[in-house]
């Protein structure tokens, strides 16, 4: 969502330049391994996060909830485990679909991502699944964090975890803080956006300073994705990051 008034391999100098150390890649598919793996190279950079397949018009948010569809799945976590290896990407998002969150889609997402996450952990990298709110994705199938909760519960697998997004989390449950204090052993990646616009996270009804709090005392440690669109060019829109920042002596 970053940098998207750049072409996609020019967005990776970008990111580059503008201090960042790692990226997300929501698909990487289109492109070759090899590209990306140079891409990331010369700019220094880390893919810490890329996604199953799914379909780039939105007809199609994956499939691992969805009971019939096993083997696409398993054709999709196969392609991603294949780019995840290459470029040395820890973690993938897998994405649920669109399904009813009833009984049998549950447990078929449950066998799924126990199928998936075995087969993740040969290869050290994680699984994360992420609650999407209804606004955005109407008929996605995991919606909460509690819900998310059960399944990995479920599931039993130490590399098989949450993506907790703040955005989604506000328009559908709000209570930031408690819910990061009540899943954040579970939490696999953070994602982070202003609301109600998915513009930058100082904007709109989210105090980001409060949630980073929340996240620095709880036993969190891993990266913080910027999953926003800039209200104008990227880079004019990063001011909200300054108080962040590392400080080097």
């Amino acid at each position: 969502m970053m940098f998207g008034e750049y072409a996609f391999r020019d967005r990776f100098a970008a990111a580059h330049h503008a201090g960042f150390s790692a990226v997300e890649l929501l698909h990487p598919y289109a492109e070759p391994v090899e590209h990306l793996k140079e891409w990331l190279t010369v700019c220094r950079l880390q893919c810490v996060l890329i996604n199953t397949p799914f379909a780039a018009d939105g007809s199609d948010a994956g499939c691992a909830a969805i009971a019939g569809r096993e083997n696409d799945f398993f054709r999709k976590i196969h392609l991603a485990l294949s780019y995840a290896r290459a470029l040395k990407v820890p973690t993938i998002h897998v994405m649920a679909g669109d399904a009813k969150a009833d009984s049998r889609n549950t447990q078929i997402f449950v066998s799924n991502l126990k199928k998936a996450g075995a087969e993740a952990a040969e290869v050290g990298v994680t699984l994360t699944i992420e609650p999407l709110n209804a606004r955005d994705r109407p008929n996605y199938f995991l919606r909460t964090n509690d819900q998310a909760a059960e399944i990995l519960d479920a599931v039993g697998l130490e590399n098989v975890r949450l993506q907790f997004d703040i955005y989604h989390t506000q328009i559908t449950e709000g209570d930031l803080t408690r819910r990061i204090e009540k899943h954040a052993k579970r939490i696999g990646h953070v994602q982070i956006a202003g609301v109600p616009l998915r513009d930058e996270p100082d904007c709109g009804e989210v105090n980001i300073a409060s949630v980073f709090n929340a996240l620095a005392f709880s036993s969190y440690d891993g990266f913080v994705g910027c999953e926003y669109r800039p209200r104008g060019r990227t880079e004019a829109g990063l001011r909200w990051m300054e108080p962040y920042r590392p400080v080097h002596a």
